[in-house]
């Protein structure tokens, strides 16, 4: 099983992005999904989870600002952020719990993509 994330790159404040994660490998389906960030010097922290009951979950931070959703036939993940700040600057990175082809389940953690937001 393997993540790609990608979309991330530098725009000013008030600006938007759309992140993608998209999951690959022999999988039977995805249980949850989630994207987290992590600022320099700062602990990784929760951006927006899509949980197994269909709710979504967001960090105070990101509240009303982004929205997370999900292609389940693309095995994607996205995230469109909007009103972006300069303190949404991070790696954001995509965290997948999947259900395998022998049953048994794994978490996977994707190498991020780098978003930046000048002033």
């Amino acid at each position: 099983v393997q993540l790609q994330a990608s979309g991330g790159g530098t725009v000013q404040a008030g600006g938007s992005l759309r992140l993608s994660c998209v999951v690959s490998g022999s999988i039977r389906s995805i249980i949850v999904m989630g994207w987290y960030r992590q600022a320099s010097g700062k602990q990784r922290e929760l951006v927006a989870r899509l949980n197994p009951d269909g709710t979504t979950t967001y960090g105070d931070s990101v509240k009303g600002r982004f929205t997370m959703s999900r292609d389940i036939a693309e095995k994607t993940a996205y995230l469109q952020m909007n009103s972006l700040k300069p303190e949404d600057t991070a790696l954001y990175s995509c965290d997948v719990g999947v259900l395998l082809t022998d049953s048994s389940t794994t978490i996977k953690r994707g190498q991020g993509t780098q978003v930046t937001v000048s002033s």
